[in-house]
């Protein structure tokens, strides 16, 4: 499903954010990364979706080695991949219904269809009532739930989740974790950057660590590991 092979990513300033990781993630996993801040936890991330090409080495996602992908193939490949950012990234000026139709609508999907299965994703992440709401008038936790829906309407085989949580309070990012669950359990492949101690410890799942752009443990089961 993904595959890093021996994967280097150095800057132009020098710094090393990967430094030679190899690890293999299969099909229907959910799979934590942690680490210290600058451990190179988001560049490890950004990597899957080719929004960072490694300096060496080889990236395989879906059987695509997005190492030598050609940039105009690279919208092709996020068709596959569902992406949620810890700063939801929504259309202002679109709806609630808009925003999560847009991602149908680029890949020229029948409006019928759309409407559909904009729905579905809606009622699976409890917005089903709040269709014509802007992103302005939704919570922070609402405006996750929206790009959540946005980033699994087109059937994604993984979704990445950079920090999902992280301006979140504690409450809503339970909410947003049962929903997690939940497109796991309907087979789609997660992983999910955390800085989120309570959340990996509770709610165990494989853990990849990442110091100093090396993974230092692979835990199936395991807790966090850092303190705060």
């Amino acid at each position: 499903m993904i595959q890093m092979k021996n994967v280097i990513k150095k800057y132009p300033n020098g710094v090393v954010a990967a430094n030679g990781i190899t690890v293999n993630i299969k099909q229907g996993e959910f799979v934590y990364v942690v680490g210290p801040s600058g451990a190179g936890k988001s560049t490890f991330i950004k990597l899957m979706y080719r929004e960072e090409k490694p300096t060496s080495g080889e990236v395989t996602v879906s059987g695509i080695n997005l190492s030598t992908l050609k940039n105009g193939r690279v919208p092709h490949l996020r068709r596959q991949l569902g992406v949620v950012f810890q700063d939801f990234k929504l259309l202002p000026r679109l709806s609630v219904y808009e925003n999560v139709a847009f991602a149908m609508e680029v890949i020229e999907e029948q409006p019928k269809e759309i409407r559909k299965r904009v729905m579905e994703v809606l009622e699976l992440v409890g917005l089903k009532h709040k269709v014509r709401m802007l992103p302005s008038e939704l919570s922070g936790g609402e405006q996750q739930r929206v790009s959540i829906a946005r980033s699994i309407v087109n059937n994604p085989k993984v979704l990445i989740a950079d920090e999902p949580t992280g301006n979140l309070d504690p409450e809503t990012s339970w909410e947003i974790m049962e929903i997690f669950e939940e497109i796991n359990r309907q087979g789609t492949t997660i992983v999910m950057a955390t800085h989120n101690r309570e959340i990996v410890n509770t709610i165990r799942k494989r853990v990849i660590a990442i110091e100093g752009g090396m993974i230092v443990r692979d835990e199936y089961g395991g807790d966090y590991g850092y303190e705060g």
